[in-house]
C-alpha cells in the first residue's frame, strides 16, 4: 500500500502538563566545583535552561511553526515514516531529499526550507526511530534500510531523478541512498565529514596543518561515550532518557555544547534557543530517546569498515569543528566540489543557514 496521509501535528495539552510538572519535579544531582563542563553538563547551567524550558519555552508556537509545512505519513517496510514535502513554484526544480543525523530532527532545516524551496522540490523525513516518524517496531533498521525506505518514498512522490542532503547520521544515510539508487540519485552533498582515516602513514602525508588537527580529531576519546553507549546498550540507556525531560536534555545539550562552532561558549551562542528546545521537546513528546539510539547499535558492525567507491557525483562542505578531509573522502567518493568555512558547526542548518544553503545551491547547479 502506497497511501500517503496529511498530518498536522497537535500534541495534547496533557502531555505538555506532564512535562512541566516532571521538570518542577526534578532531582538535580551534586556536582564538583570550578570543573565546567570537563564532567558533563554543569548542573548550574542545566538547572537555568530547565527553568526557561518550563516557565519560559513556548511549544505551542514552534509546534505552529513546524505545521507552516506540509507534513505526510506513511508505511514503509512495516514503519511509519513522517516527512515534510515543500514544493517549489520553480518549475525546474531539483526534488531533494534532505536528511537529519543524531541528535537532531526536522527541525534542523525549518530556517533552510524557505530558501531552499526556490531551487528544489524538498523531501524532509524523520528518521525510523526518531521524533515524527515514532519509534520502531522491529530490530533491523540500519543506514542501509533507512536509505531503501528513502529510494521508496522518492518513488511513491514521483520523483525519478532527485539529488540528497544530509549532516552527521543524515551524511551516511545521503551517501547509502547515492550507492543503492544510483540510477536515480544525480548527486550527494553533505556537510561533515566522509571517511574514517585508514591508519595507513601514507595518507597522512602532504596534510594541510588543518587537516593534520581533524586527523588528530578522529581519535579524540574524550567524546564519544555517548555512541559507545547507544551501540551497545540503548535500551538501558532509554529508561533514564525516557522517564527524565532533565536527563533527555541533558544527553542532547552536551552534544550541542561539544558540536556546534568552537568560537560559541555555549550552545545558545550558536543556535537558538527555542529551536533546541524544540529539537529536545520533539524526543522527550514521541518518546524515541531509545529507539533513536538503537540506530547505533544496528549500525555499530560497519563502523571503521571499507566500502566500494561510488560514483556518484558528492560535494562536501566542511564547517569549523568538522573532520572532513578531502584526500581520505575521495578513496571512497567521486568528490567534485569542496567548500570549508570559517563559521558555523555541526549543525550547519542551524547555525549558519545562509552558508549552507548558497552550498547547497552551487553544488546541484551543475545538474539542472
Amino acid at each position: 500500500m502506497d497511501e500517503i496521509t496529511p498530518f498536522h501535528l497537535d500534541i495534547p495539552q496533557s502531555d505538555l502538563d506532564d512535562l512541566h510538572d516532571r521538570l518542577a519535579r526534578t532531582r538535580w544531582p551534586d556536582d564538583l566545583p570550578g570543573v565546567g563542563w570537563a564532567y558533563g553538563v554543569p548542573v548550574g547551567y542545566l538547572r537555568e535552561l530547565a527553568a526557561y524550558w518550563r516557565n519560559g519555552y513556548d511549544w505551542r508556537a514552534q509546534e505552529a511553526r513546524i505545521n507552516e509545512f506540509p507534513q505526510f505519513t506513511t508505511q514503509i517496510d512495516g514503519q511509519n515514516i513522517h516527512f515534510l514535502h515543500v514544493r517549489s513554484q520553480d518549475p525546474g526544480a531539483i526534488p531533494l531529499i534532505v536528511t537529519h543525523g543524531w541528535p537532531g530532527s526536522v527541525v534542523e532545516f525549518l530556517d533552510v526550507i524557505g530558501p531552499l524551496s526556490e531551487s528544489f522540490h524538498l523531501v524532509i523525513p524523520s528518521i525510523p526511530g526518531f521524533g515524527l516518524s515514532g519509534p520502531t517496531g522491529e530490530a533491523g533498521w540500519n543506514i542501509d534500510r533507512v536509505a531503501r525506505a528513502w529510494a521508496e518514498l522518492m518513488r511513491r512522490l514521483g520523483y525519478d531523478r532527485y539529488g540528497a542532503h544530509g549532516g552527521d547520521t543524515g551524511a551516511v544515510v545521503s551517501d547509502t541512498l547515492g550507492r543503492i539508487d544510483s540510477e536515480h540519485v544525480i548527486g550527494v552533498h553533505v556537510n561533515g565529514a566522509l571517511g574514517f582515516p585508514s591508519g595507513d602513514p601514507a595518507e597522512l602525508e602532504g596534510l594541510t596543518e588543518a587537516e593534520q588537527a581533524r586527523v588528530a580529531g578522529y581519535s579524540n576519546q574524550d567524546g564519544v561515550g555517548y555512541a559507545m553507549i547507544q551501540s551497545t546498550r540503548p535500551q538501558t540507556l532509554a529508561y533514564g532518557l525516557h522517564d527524565s525531560p532533565t536527563g533527555q536534555l541533558a544527553w542532547i545539550v552536551e552534544k550541542f555544547k561539544e558540536w556546534t562552532d568552537p568560537a560559541a561558549a555555549l550552545p545558545e551562542d550558536a543556535v537558538d534557543r527555542d529551536r533546541l528546545l524544540t529539537n529536545v521537546t520533539l524526543y522527550w513528546l514521541t518518546g524515541t530517546a531509545g529507539s533513536s539510539a538503537r540506530l547505533y547499535r544496528e549500525e555499530a558492525a560497519s563502523w571503521g569498515k571499507p566500502a566500494e567507491r561510488s560514483l556518484v557525483p558528492c560535494g562536501v562542505a566542511v564547517f569549523p569543528g568538522d573532520l572532513g578531509i578531502r584526500s581520505i573522502a575521495e578513496r571512497e567518493h567521486e568528490i567534485v566540489h569542496w567548500s570549508e568555512f570559517d563559521r558555523g558547526g555541526h549543525f550547519a542548518a542551524m547555525e549558519a543557514p545562509d552558508l549552507l544553503v548558497g552550498d547547497i545551491q552551487r553544488f546541484f547547479l551543475r545538474f539542472r
